[in-house]
């Protein structure tokens, strides 16, 4: 069986058993996942990991002894690790649990609409589908696939393949990408170190994907332009990097 077709193993975390309960009763209409067990803490939680290698946890936060965030943080420096999705009652962890990297923040009570959705997302982090990607791609290593961003909606991943642009706008960076726009909290520094093999510096404020460049425009009041393929967005190119743009555009156009 591949791992695309491998059912995804779940481990049920929560200290109420209505809660475990009602998580239980929603994995059974959401198709390829199978509910590998349940723990009521922290230590329970741990043993079974062992026992039972789940691909994801759906894990609540405020535990008995030690909480679901300090849970995740012990598993995620794991080798390995599985995707975890916090379900919580209390929104204000959202930026500790992004901290953490989960893969989903879910509100209780959880509806099995929001749990599919979440773990359609998780599961493309999920370890069948890291370890098939690792196998097949030799760039695998060089930075993350997906980034997430945080918001009132919850955890959001956004494919890096899928980015066109990142666009530093007041004290945020917002990613243009086929499903819109996605404000991040990281700075443009930072993601230029991270994918520098992928984006060119073209303005202080911009960076975008090579491989969407389609046209270097250039407008009437002579300012330039870098259209990109599939949005709107179309980033300023500074003076002190046109040259280098334009010979960028070279080197597409004679490959």
């Amino acid at each position: 069986m591949s791992a695309a077709e491998r059912p995804l193993g779940v481990l049920i975390v929560d200290d109420e058993p209505l809660a475990r309960a009602r998580l239980a009763r929603q994995l059974q209409s959401i198709d390829g996942c199978q509910l590998l067990g349940e723990a009521a803490d922290g230590e329970s939680a741990l043993q079974q990991l062992d026992s039972l290698d789940p691909d994801l946890l759906l894990l609540d936060i405020e535990m008995p002894g030690e909480n679901g965030l300090q849970l995740a943080t012990q598993i995620t420096n794991r080798p390995n690790p599985p995707a975890i999705i916090f379900c919580t009652a209390h929104d204000e962890f959202a930026l500790p649990a992004f901290a953490v990297a989960p893969s989903g923040y879910l509100l209780k009570p959880v509806n099995v609409e929001q749990l599919a959705q979440a773990i359609a997302q998780a599961r493309r982090l999920s370890k069948p589908q890291l370890l098939q990607t690792e196998s097949n791609s030799p760039t695998a290593s060089s930075g993350r696939r997906q980034i997430k961003a945080v918001s009132r909606r919850g955890v959001q991943l956004i494919d890096v393949d899928d980015i066109r642009c990142f666009i530093a706008e007041d004290k945020y960076v917002i990613a243009h990408h086929s499903g819109g726009e996605t404000v991040l909290d990281e700075s443009l520094k930072e993601l230029e170190a991270e994918f520098g093999e992928r984006f060119v510096r073209v303005h202080r404020s911009a960076i975008v994907a090579r491989e969407y460049i389609t046209a270097l425009v250039r407008n009437g009041s002579g300012r330039h332009y870098i259209h990109l393929r599939g949005v709107t967005a179309a980033p300023e190119v500074s003076r002190r990097l046109l040259s280098r743009v334009k010979s960028l555009l070279q080197q597409v156009e004679t490959v």
